[in-house]
């Protein structure tokens, strides 16, 4: 086998042959100004050079790589030449046995198809990093090579030794995935760990973080009862990977479970937030739908800054999506978000998500969306079993690309015994200081109607009075009462036409005022009070139900 042009190519035989023919050359003629080999072949015709490396044995050249090579022809591949590197690293090698039985090395890293492809197509393949018995790595090339009175040809095994290289990838993707598991940690510990269950609401939520190749997400969602039967929920998504947005997802998480508690309109909710997400991380941006139902409304009000539609399917299965008002993503700042609202009565069940549940690289965002929609219009059963069904209509799984987060909410339809459980009565109160009894003559009459014991009658009563008096002493018209029971709570508020909020003051024992908002917060599980969208106010205060 003349391997003698092919062996020239192989890397440093050049520079080896060279430095022989610079210690052949004669003392005089270096003296006399001639260059080395190597030189002389760049600088001349000379085919000094080039005879010199015909010259050289292309088995002492294969004898000193370091790399590990074999060569092999015919159809079964049979040993014609194994160089020193490969015999220290697998044992001696006995020429003209089938590398199936001679090289059982290649055959264990599923060599040996190779060998076949390269034979048939007489074109090179290259194997990366494949670990070897003894636990080395090497990437295989395997080359075609013409082999004299053989037709089918040889080939030309050369495997390189990247152990250094494998292992330090190791170190790297151990160290990757140990951040992606603090990533997690560190997301799934700042979502709630349990969901508020509001009075008239069946909420269930669920989170599934990225797959192994993609970091963790900002992802996240809440779930806020504000008093008065009232419910925030919200849902959001930090853009960017890993620790930093998981971090800043569950700074805005907490500062928006401050700003319910100030019981604003979502629009207001979310100018808060935008101010606050650009002091957080100026180069940090987030997508967030703020939301709050009130069951006396049988509506969803909503902002949106910059995130995916609310989905809403009524009592019939029609699904609606929410579209405006949106406006762009919490940390662009200079933006007035304002409030929409969609109607959620009995029956009804609304979905809120984030992007890596409707969003792929090969479809538009829309499609994503409206297979959405299809999945809700089907989807019947409790709040986790459809939030389960969405999840895999849209084809997550645990190698899912992105982060997804759920939020399924339904208002039940409540008939028979459960419906006796939830009752609204109202009154407009008309007049002047003759409201008082007579809101204190309507209380009595609902919840003795309401059957309620007698003590919890006396304390419903005694609040109504004291809400609806201060309404008359510092409120305007128009001014309603509303008693609401629910199967956990009796609910007394009070609206007024005057914005101005009370709050709670110690009064002196001189005064003939100021003791009626202590009164009830005293008597009362919980009180509060909120601007209403009209322009007004609302106060109410909760008692808890045997």
């Amino acid at each position: 086998m003349n391997f003698t042009r092919w062996s020239a190519r192989l890397p440093g035989t050049q520079r080896r042959a060279a430095a022989r023919n610079e210690h052949a050359l004669a003392p005089d003629r270096r003296r006399d100004g001639a260059v080395p080999a190597a030189r002389a072949e760049r600088l001349t015709d000379d085919t000094s050079g080039m005879a010199a490396l015909d010259e050289l044995p292309v088995r002492e050249v294969l004898d000193r790589i370091p790399a590990l090579v074999a060569l092999v022809h015919g159809p079964d591949h049979r040993i014609a030449y194994v160089n020193g590197a490969y015999t220290a690293a697998f044992g001696a090698r006995t020429p003209g046995e089938p590398a199936r039985e001679a090289l059982p090395e290649l055959d264990e890293l599923g060599l040996l198809p190779l060998l076949d492809q390269v034979l048939r197509s007489s074109k090179p393949r290259t194997v990366k990093s494949r670990k070897a018995p003894g636990g080395r790595s090497y990437t295989f090339t395997c080359t075609p090579v013409d082999v004299p009175g053989e037709q089918t040809g040889g080939v030309l095994v050369f495997a390189a030794d990247v152990t250094d290289h494998a292992e330090a990838a190791e170190r790297l993707r151990a160290s990757e995935r140990e951040q992606r598991r603090t990533a997690v940690t560190l997301q799934r510990s700042l979502l709630p760990q349990e969901l508020e269950q509001p009075d008239d609401l069946r909420i269930a939520a669920t989170y599934q973080p990225g797959g192994t190749d993609a970091a963790v997400g900002g992802d996240w969602y809440d779930v806020i009862t504000l008093g008065g039967g009232r419910t925030a929920l919200v849902i959001g998504d930090v853009m960017g990977r890993g620790v930093r947005a998981a971090a800043v997802m569950g700074q805005l998480r907490t500062a928006v479970r401050a700003y319910a508690r100030l019981d604003l309109p979502p629009h207001e909710v979310l100018q808060l937030l935008d101010g606050l997400a650009t002091e957080i991380d100026p180069n940090q941006i987030a997508t967030c739908v703020y939301a709050v139902h009130d069951p006396n409304e049988g509506r969803l009000v909503y902002a949106s800054a910059g995130h995916l539609p609310i989905l809403v399917r009524d009592e019939n299965g029609a699904v609606l999506r929410t579209d405006e008002p949106t406006g762009p993503p919490l940390g662009t700042g200079g933006w007035m978000h304002t409030s929409g609202s969609v109607p959620l009565g009995p029956g009804s069940t609304a979905v809120l998500y984030t992007d890596g549940l409707v969003e792929r690289r090969d479809a538009d965002l829309d499609e994503g969306i409206a297979a959405l929609e299809n999945a809700l219009a089907g989807a019947t059963g409790t709040p986790q079993v459809i939030c389960d069904r969405l999840v895999r209509s849209a084809g997550v799984t645990a190698d899912h690309d992105d982060d997804v987060a759920v939020l399924v909410l339904q208002h039940p339809a409540r008939r028979g015994p459960d419906g006796e459980l939830f009752r609204n009565a109202a009154l407009e109160l008309l007049g002047g200081v003759e409201a008082t009894p007579r809101a204190r003559a309507f209380a009595s009459g609902v919840l003795t109607s309401w059957r309620f014991p007698a003590d919890l009658h006396d304390l419903g009563v005694l609040a109504a009075s004291e809400l609806v008096a201060n309404s008359l002493q510092h409120g305007v018209p128009p001014m309603k009462l509303r008693l609401r029971r629910t199967d956990r709570r009796l609910i007394i508020e009070v609206t007024d036409g005057d914005d101005q909020l009370p709050r709670r003051r110690r009064a002196e024992p001189a005064d003939e005022a100021g003791r009626g908002i202590a009164i009830v917060a005293t008597i009362a599980s919980n009180w509060g009070s909120r601007r209403t969208p009209g322009g007004g106010k609302a106060v109410w205060c909760e008692f808890a139900l045997p």
